[in-house]
């Protein structure tokens, strides 16, 4: 009785609880686009109001699962389409916030908590960004898409990434959550490519894209497609990038389904890249095949890899013949002088304002980089269009090295573990690798390390790659093997230890035997 008195009161709970659901679902979205101030982001939220109750579900959902490596790929899908597409800003960095204070909550021998190697130095960067992101915040949208997403964001979503790596399991199944969901995005640009349907689009940004010329390409003449990256430079980083984490996964993978699934994820993320028109995606591209080749886990992949890329290459050729002619005519030239010119600019910035720069903050560059513009920047830009040189323009040269160190201390982590492990593992590591590198290349033609959604995707991979929570598995690997001679050899000395002492220990049994009758001879004499 007691507990079907509870299961009954628990279910009247329910109930009311899903009644006062419904009431405030109805009511909630125009009270909140009443009393919000009258801006795009808080109409964005009000309009969003179901679907965050819903994904707050879900959530709670694939927590009590434990599907962690899942949620850490929605927090990054969530960030690109609600936070960078629709404009809500940072709605994804409070759930990886949220996520971290449950992993620390929660922390078991199964799903232990670590914290990120040279701590002071995360800590150092954010203090360094503080006061560059205050003072160049001219209007609060700039300081809200800088500091908590791409500065604080970088820590969050780092720390993330080694908390749900806390095994090779576990980092393949996040690469696994990863690629798929770039197959997907891979499909929405085809879809974009080939009928000019935008799937899931908002009014406010089809309006911009349009105020752009949709992305018109005067020198090869044709639309570029940036999905929902909006620009069609970015979309091509992160093809550029999540093409060598599905490689990774084809190479490792030992089931035929699934080398087949990855290598129809690689192929789908092709064509989306060709569709971008992006000559700094295709370099980087290159720089990670390169990066790829070296990082191969077997001899025999650095003679596979070269056949595939060819048998890839010719696929592209054959299928899409256009896009790849126009790409490689607009590598020859394209916007070149002028990206040459907006990098001369933001050295002539740094030059004058070498320790804090002029203010994080695209408003701020806009208006502050205006006196330092070279002839051959013959337009207003309100960044550099490189990541590096925006990072030492916007906030200083002593940012910018503090942020190449943790770029530099994690990648080389990576590489440690990359020495230590084995053939297979070697494999799905040197993806990840390779697709650090092809962001950190890309991030030379364009601003992706310093463009929250592109730059979170990566501060994941790399956190994944660098998890301290990885050396339990990966250290032990090589010296297991080369152990091996030797426990065979202790296994075997053991056999030979038992099979010569149990006679041994018969005989001196016998003996003893003997011993006793012999005695009790002698008393019966």
């Amino acid at each position: 009785m007691p507990g079907r008195y509870w299961m009954a009161l628990l279910l009247v709970a329910a109930a009311a609880g899903l009644v006062l659901l419904g009431i405030t679902g109805s009511l909630a979205p125009s009270l909140l686009i009443t009393l919000l101030p009258a801006t795009s982001t808080a109409h964005t939220f009000a309009s969003l109001f179901w679907g965050l109750i819903i994904g707050g579900i879900l959530f709670a959902i694939l927590l009590f699962l434990r599907q962690y490596t899942l949620l850490a790929t929605i927090v990054v899908a969530l960030h690109l389409y609600v936070d960078w597409y629709l404009g809500l800003l940072a709605m994804a960095q409070v759930i990886a916030l949220l996520l971290l204070l449950i992993f620390f909550m929660a922390r078991s021998p199964d799903y232990p908590w670590t914290e990120p190697r040279l701590l002071w130095l995360w800590l150092l960067y954010l203090g360094l960004g503080l006061f560059p992101a205050i003072q160049g915040s001219r209007i609060l949208k700039d300081f809200f898409f800088y500091y908590p997403n791409t500065i604080v964001g970088a820590l969050l979503i780092f720390w993330l990434g080694h908390l749900v790596a806390r095994d090779i399991a576990s980092l393949r199944t996040l690469f696994q959550f990863l690629t798929s969901f770039a197959a997907l995005l891979a499909l929405h640009t085809i879809i974009l490519g080939l009928t000019g349907k935008f799937l899931l689009s908002s009014g406010s940004v089809d309006a911009y894209v349009a105020q752009q010329g949709n992305y018109f390409s005067n020198d090869i003449g044709v639309n570029r497609y940036g999905g929902f990256f909006i620009d069609p430079n970015w979309n091509g980083t992160f093809f550029a990038m999540m093409i060598f984490v599905s490689f990774g996964l084809l190479l490792q993978s030992s089931s035929w389904p699934g080398k087949l699934f990855y290598l129809g994820t690689t192929l789908i993320m092709l064509p989306a890249l060709l569709f971008t028109y992006s000559a700094g995606a295709l370099l980087a591209t290159g720089a990670g095949i390169l990066c790829f080749i070296i990082l191969a886990g077997d001899a025999r992949y650095r003679i596979q890899i070269p056949f595939c890329l060819l048998m890839v290459t010719s696929f592209a050729v054959f299928i899409f013949p256009d896009q790849v002619g126009r790409i490689l005519q607009r590598s020859s030239g394209g916007n070149l002088p002028l990206r040459m010119g907006a990098w001369e600019t933001a050295l002539a910035v740094i030059a004058a304002n070498p320790l804090t720069g002029v203010g994080i903050g695209l408003t701020n560059y806009l208006l502050r980089a205006e006196p330092f513009r070279v002839a051959a920047q013959y337009i207003p830009l309100d960044h550099p269009h490189e990541s590096y040189l925006e990072m030492g323009a916007m906030a200083g040269l002593p940012f910018l090295f503090v942020f190449l160190l943790l770029l530099t201390f994690a990648v080389r982590q990576a590489l440690r573990y990359w020495m230590a492990a084995d053939k297979s593992t070697r494999t799905l590591l040197g993806g990840g690798i390779a697709a650090i590198v092809a962001l950190s290349v890309n991030s030379l033609t364009i601003n992706a390390w310093t463009l929250p959604p592109i730059a979170e995707l990566g501060w994941l991979i790399l956190g994944a790659l660098s998890s301290p929570l990885l050396a339990r598995y990966i250290a032990p690997i090589k010296s297991q093997k080369d152990a091996n001679s030797l426990i065979k050899t202790q296994v075997q000395s053991t056999k030979e230890r038992t099979v010569l002492t149990q006679p041994l220990s018969f005989s001196a049994a016998t003996l003893k035997t003997q011993t006793s009758r012999q005695a009790q001879r002698k008393d019966e004499m």
